[in-house]
């Protein structure tokens, strides 16, 4: 697949409105009803116990299969040790023939899906009949699942009663009651006459060679039950040392899946039991075959970076949340989808395929958020990105940017100034409506603001300065502040001269790096790193203020993990880290005080979280309080989105980018408030751009703009 194939991929699913409309709606009452699924339960202190369990099972998982095998092999099972999905598919194979067996019954499992293993079968001459609900439509329909727990959630009623329709050859009604007992009919007599059942599950026990498995259909106990053969797949990620260590795993997979406080069904198989075949012959104890698949996952627990994807346990909360994955399903991912799938595709089935579609991730970090495993998945994106470029390297107009451009400070402020000059003919009311030929992308869905004829650093002697100083800080403008929103800038240092602030701006700052980093250059991010604490360097200050969180993340945690190898630089990163505060975090113990000094008008105000803010900085509630103090009648809006911004992806994915700031301006409109208020650049370009491109007499303003109009009203008034 190349960028073009997957740009495609994604307009076509945006045109699809079932897929949109299906995991738009589930994803919304799904965040509303985990929320109160997990009352009176700590999902921090949960999950943080998950991630040790399964770290420490992926820290020892040779000892934990070679202790598994033995203990399932002591209870009557027979345990198999797949290196490869060939393995694996060939053993089943043999096994069934082996039996005389034609006809096969499996119950939901990703890791069948993982090794191809239906085709395989199909290829051997073996029929193999998925008996969950999801599954078997997918099957049907010759498709491949797009939801790790619910497989066919991108198909609509409509689409379903015209699959069962061309499976029976009659007419079925799109309604769901009927739908199921069709299923139930027509699957029934397949278990019923199936010799082999084939199941996934959930959690391995080294201790006592249980399997535990996790279902609402009964599916699951009919396959694992029936037939006198049962053959378990299972990843060795799914082990864990004790039986204990079943019940935190169990209190969040649930929760965290389905917004269940338990499944309907929780089936543990230790060792076999009696079965009864389909020719109604009595067997003392059935065949219980437990294929241990490697697959990649010993080559994953080896890397001490991505070590940590083994703490998933399946429970899909980040494909849900993704407001990506909401709008393409599947075509985020391979045979794993969204965030998580990206790394595992990258060891357990195709590392092409997951070079390519890390470039799906908006990078908004709410995965992170809702992980039952604790995972950091931004970062193991970024680092699956890294090792990309690494390995492919650069485009050309990336490594001209970044490793030209944007660390050669003089060549960069010239060519804003040129591009400032050249944009004239399509500037209009400082906005920029349409750009010609392959420009026209960066004008899909919003406007763009002019670049400002005059740069915030041209303006910094201008700022004002105050009268008794209460200290000084340095500012770290960034280069949406500096060179498109000076305005920003201005009122930042209004602010803070007013509560008595003295503001150092030094001239030689240059670009935070992030959008290097962004795009796996971490190199070039380094150089401007370092370039930006030599700028910062000596600076007589208490602290780093930055009105952009994405620069201030990039300043606090991605300088000290960018330049912890080298000796000279690492120990300044961690003192620089230190001192960097987002503007509303900073001047937030002030605000009674500020509050004396701003005149906000009457009217209602509703405030957009920055990703970076909110699930990096945590700084969320800094702003709403400040806004609040001055006097602002705050509403808030419905859900939780992005913007759709992510920098570079909004040029990269303009569809997905638009669609995705198209929610989010419903969102907006939806408190019929007549500002927005917001601490990112970045997001009130997009958001701006967006209801401007749309006609929405709203407008966006950075919270400090908001705090220095309230200034200037009060010292008019």
């Amino acid at each position: 697949m190349s960028k073009s194939d997957l740009r495609q991929a994604t307009r076509d699913a945006l045109a699809n409105e079932n897929i949109g409309c299906a995991l738009g709606r589930f994803s919304d009452n799904y965040v509303i009803s985990r929320e109160q699924v997990y009352q009176g339960r700590d999902f921090e202190a949960l999950r943080r116990e998950v991630a040790r369990i399964k770290r420490e099972a992926a820290e020892n998982m040779e000892e934990l299969a070679q202790r598994f095998a033995r203990e399932a092999t002591r209870r009557g099972a027979t345990v198999y040790r797949a290196a490869t999905a060939l393995e694996a598919r060939e053993y089943i194979a043999r096994l069934a023939k082996s039996r005389g067996i034609k006809t096969i019954v499996k119950s939901k499992s990703m890791a069948s899906e993982e090794i191809r293993l239906n085709d395989y079968l199909k290829e051997q001459g073996l029929e193999c009949i998925e008996t969950d609900l999801g599954e078997w439509i997918i099957q049907l329909s010759c498709q491949r699942p797009s939801h790790m727990v619910m497989p066919a959630i991108h198909l609509s009623r409509q689409e379903v009663a015209g699959i069962f329709s061309k499976e029976i050859g009659e007419n079925v009604e799109p309604e769901i009651e009927g739908m199921v007992k069709l299923a139930r009919r027509e699957l029934r007599k397949r278990f019923l006459s199936a010799w082999m059942g084939i199941s996934g599950g959930n959690i391995a026990v080294a201790e006592t060679g249980t399997v535990v498995m996790v279902t609402n259909e009964g599916n699951g106990r009919l396959t694992t039950s029936l037939p006198p053969v049962h053959v378990i797949i299972i990843g060795l990620e799914k082990l864990v040392p004790r039986f204990v260590d079943i019940t935190p795993i169990l209190e969040v997979l649930p929760r965290s899946a389905t917004a269940q406080h338990i499944t309907s069904y929780v089936t543990m198989i230790t060792g076999a039991v009696p079965a009864v075949d389909p020719g109604g012959r009595y067997h003392e104890k059935k065949e219980l075959h437990i294929i241990l698949l490697d697959n990649g996952r010993t080559r994953m627990a080896r890397d001490p970076v991505f070590i940590e994807a083994l703490q998933c346990v399946r429970c899909a909360a980040c494909l849900n949340v993704c407001p990506v994955y909401q709008l393409v399903g599947g075509v985020f991912g391979d045979v794993y989808t969204g965030g998580i799938g990206t790394i595992l595709t990258a060891y357990f089935t195709s590392p092409e395929r997951a070079g390519m579609i890390q470039n799906l991730c908006l990078r908004c970090e709410r995965c992170r958020d809702f992980c039952s495993g604790n995972i950091d998945l931004p970062a193991l994106i970024g680092e699956l990105r890294r090792r990309t470029v690494e390995k492919e390297g650069p485009g050309f107009v990336q490594k001209t940017i970044f490793e030209k451009i944007l660390p050669n400070r003089e060549l960069f402020h010239g060519l804003l100034k040129t591009a400032s000059r050249l944009q004239k003919p399509f500037v209009r009311e400082n906005k920029v409506r349409h750009l010609p030929l392959f420009l026209s992308d960066l004008t899909k869905g919003r406007t763009l603001p002019a670049i400002a004829a005059v740069p915030f650093r041209n303006r910094v002697v201008r700022l004002p300065r105050p009268e008794k100083v209460r200290g000084r800080v340095a500012f770290f403008s960034g280069c949406l502040v500096d060179f498109v929103y000076p305005e920003i800038g201005e009122s930042v240092a209004m602010v803070l001269s007013a509560l008595g602030f003295e503001l150092v701006c030094p001239e030689t700052q240059a670009c935070c790096g992030y959008p290097a980093e962004q795009v796996g250059l971490t190199d070039s991010a380094a150089k401007l790193a370092r370039q930006n604490m030599a700028a910062f360097a000596g600076l007589d200050v208490d602290q780093i203020i930055t009105a952009c969180p994405t620069c201030a993340e990039a300043l606090k945690y991605h300088y000290p993990t960018l330049l912890e190898d080298d000796v000279i630089w690492s120990e300044r990163a961690g003192e620089l880290a230190a001192k960097v505060q987002d503007f509303s975090s900073f001047i937030l113990p002030y605000r009674e005080e500020l509050s004396s000094l701003v005149h906000l008008p009457g009217g209602k105000i509703t405030y957009h979280d920055s990703c970076h803010l909110k699930r990096r900085l945590r700084a969320s509630e800094a702003p709403r309080q400040l806004l609040t103090a001055a006097g602002a009648d705050l509403v808030e809006m419905t859900g939780d989105y992005c913007c759709g911004f992510g920098g570079s992806y909004s040029i990269k994915f303009p569809e997905v980018s638009t669609a995705v700031l198209n929610k989010k301006i419903q969102a907006v409109l939806g408190t019929g408030a007549p500002v927005v208020a917001l601490d990112c650049p970045g997001c009130r370009m997009q958001i701006g751009g967006g209801l401007d491109r749309q006609n929405r007499p709203v407008k966006v303003l950075h919270t400090a703009e908001i705090l220095a109009e309230g200034l200037l009203r009060r010292e008019n008034s």
